[in-house]
């Protein structure tokens, strides 16, 4: 996996391929919309879905944590798909969770679909989070400097040799770094979608998911989806 860096009011941050953001100094990672839980949702609401997707985004997010031995996690919101997740957990992944959460001091940031803390889960639930002048928070709000959020799931279509591609990726300007979902059942929104270029006027860089990569493009390139 090779990170990309990336100088952000005035610190060296990395976006990493598998959808994270870690600042090195801090000793802190950082991901947006785990949605954990999400698949138990769809079962309840009738949709037939594998029930795996809370272990498969712990067991990457599990790889984050050995890979960048971070002392902190922030996690922006919508960690769980609903309230009523942390109960629907299974043994095993409630298991895992508690184990990353021994490992790291997390910073859950609530979200529109987990606006409360999660019950019996390890870590600092706030509305949002604050740490040398960079503020982390779910959702982006106008006309805010220094700003990590996630919520909007971007996705990008790109033209290649091979022919297009769409994929989940990050959008950064010099003020604002919008995450891409790191939850195993999540969707995406085009990144020239208004809700999200309205907080890019200026235009700004997509850093597409690659398998072990990132490829960055600005945001004026990318093909509608």
């Amino acid at each position: 996996m090779t990170a990309a860096p990336l100088h952000f009011s005035g610190h060296s941050l990395h976006l990493d391929p598998a959808g994270a953001l870690v600042w090195p100094a801090a000793e802190t990672l950082v991901v947006a919309d785990l949605h954990l839980e999400k698949g138990s949702a769809a079962a309840r609401a009738g949709q037939l879905v594998p029930p795996w997707d809370s272990r498969h985004t712990l067991e990457r997010l599990a790889l984050l944590l050995r890979r960048y031995q971070p002392r902190t996690v922030i996690a922006l919101g919508d960690s769980f798909h609903d309230d009523g997740g942390p109960a629907r957990l299974a043994a095993a992944d409630r298991s895992r969770l508690a184990a990353l959460t021994e490992r790291a001091d997390f910073v859950w940031v609530q979200g529109n679909h987990d606006p409360a803390p999660p019950e019996g889960v390890a870590g600092l639930a706030t509305p949002e989070w604050q740490h040398l002048g960079i503020i982390f928070r779910h959702m982006a709000v106008a006309k805010c400097a220094a700003e990590i959020s996630g919520h909007f799931h971007p996705k990008a279509r790109v033209a290649t040799r091979a022919g297009e591609v769409v994929r989940a990726c990050f959008v950064a300007d010099s003020r604002k770094i919008l995450l891409p979902a790191f939850g195993a059942y999540t969707g995406g929104l085009d990144v020239r979608a208004p809700a999200i270029a309205a907080h890019f006027p200026r235009g700004g860089r997509v850093f597409l998911l690659g398998e072990s990569r990132l490829f960055s493009f600005p945001l004026g390139q990318v093909q509608p989806t």
